[in-house]
């Protein structure tokens, strides 16, 4: 199984200073920026197969299995989602202590998942992907909680991880702060002037927002 990457505007719900954090990483029957929604219960299995190992998955930054923050120390699914218990060992490791003043700052509150999909479908015409059954493999604190593109710590690197214009809209409505109608706005504008299909468009569309990036990302 693929390992993919599922990322929510996780809104920390609270940081304490001993680095203890609580908060959703997982909505249900929410449709995200990446096309999926995932439904009650598609943890159910997974964390069951956990609580038998006496285990939970690892916190980690940025997605980097070679940088853990600590563990996570709760994890149950609720009727808004997958609620989440996790601990940044603060003491120990330096980046738990960079994360815990970036989250209590709200610098950054972006929390992605690493998983497996068991069981999923696919609608063709709505280009919604419905996640029935996930295997949970990890939970990272990341900068931009954007689904493609997801791990990815700096504003040159998200330009270059775009690879649609879906992505790029993405960008506009994260990054760039747009709303969905000013990012929307944008993309169709650049459509009507540049005269191209999608596919041939891009290229241009990216270069369009590499020159304003300073103006797009600034408070």
């Amino acid at each position: 199984m693929d390992l993919k990457y599922l990322d929510r505007p996780f809104e920390v719900k609270a940081v304490e200073d001993d680095g203890t954090f609580t908060g959703y990483v997982g909505v249900f029957n929410n449709v995200d920026q990446g096309g999926d929604v995932i439904l009650p219960g598609a943890f159910t299995e997974n964390l069951d197969a956990w609580k038998a190992k006496d285990s939970l998955p690892p916190v980690l930054w940025q997605h980097r299995s070679g940088e853990p923050l600590g563990p996570f120390l709760e994890m149950r699914e609720d009727n808004i989602g997958l609620w989440v218990k996790g601990k940044l060992l603060i003491d120990d490791i330096p980046r738990a202590k960079e994360a815990r003043a970036l989250l209590k700052a709200k610098a950054i509150k972006g929390m992605s998942i690493g998983y497996a999909s068991r069981d999923d479908s696919y609608d063709r015409v709505t280009g919604v992907r419905t996640l029935k059954k996930l295997d949970l493999w990890e939970g990272s604190i990341v900068t931009f909680p954007m689904n493609s593109m997801a791990g990815v710590n700096s504003v040159k690197s998200v330009i270059d991880a775009i690879e649609t214009v879906r992505d790029a809209e993405s960008f506009l409505r994260d990054v760039g702060r747009l709303s969905n109608a000013q990012a929307a706005a944008f993309i169709s504008r650049f459509k009507s002037l540049s005269g191209q299909r999608d596919s041939d468009e891009l290229g241009n569309l990216v270069t369009a927002i590499q020159r304003n990036t300073a103006l797009l990302t600034q408070p």
